[in-house]
Parts: structure tokens; C-alpha cells; sequence
């Protein structure tokens, strides 16, 4: 497996035992999230246009996730791996199209 999928993995087990996670644990993953969404946009190309960002949305649910409930976190942690996830596939079909043959 890849790092980034192990990652996404990593994500979802977090989010399926997000009561047992304490709040820092949560919020460093939900930091390293971002930041890989961050890069992975970077990478693909993908940039945040002059509207509603789903980046900055979820960075703000996290900020909100660590005072709220765990169905808060679990929620965003998903959302997380989701988007990572979709920009896995993204840089993966961009890497086979670029592929000399």
C-alpha cells in the first residue's frame, strides 16, 4: 500500500474509534489531513477558486470538532479521507495519462 493509502486508512479507523482518540490525537490528524488535501490539490493542479472552498469548510468543522461531539469528528474525519481519497484517483489517472508508452 501507499503512504497516502495507508493514510486514508489510518482516517477512517480514527473515525470509527474517534471516542478513544483524545483531542490532541484528533486534531493532529485532522491537521496532517489538511495539509495532505493541501498538497495533493497542489499537485493535481486543483485550486481553490474565489468561491465556497470544501477545504476550508472542513478546516473549520475540525476547529469546531475539538469542543464538539464525536459524531463531529467523526464526521470530518471521514469527509477528510474521502477528499483524499478523490484526489488519490485524480493524481493516479493524471500519472497513467503522462506515462510515455
Amino acid at each position: 500500500m501507499s503512504s497516502i493509502t495507508d493514510f486514508i486508512a489510518e482516517l477512517i479507523r480514527a473515525a470509527n474509534e474517534v471516542g478513544r482518540l483524545t483531542p490532541a490525537e484528533r486534531t493532529k490528524l485532522m491537521v496532517r489531513g489538511a495539509r495532505t488535501i493541501r498538497e495533493m490539490r497542489l499537485r493535481s493542479g486543483i485550486m481553490s477558486g474565489g468561491g465556497r472552498d470544501a477545504l476550508n469548510d472542513l478546516e473549520i468543522a475540525a476547529l469546531k470538532s475539538e469542543k464538539g461531539s464525536y459524531d463531529d469528528a467523526q464526521k470530518v474525519l471521514l469527509e477528510m479521507a474521502d477528499m483524499i481519497r478523490t484526489l488519490k484517483i485524480v493524481l493516479d489517472a493524471k500519472a497513467e495519462v503522462l506515462r510515455p508508452r
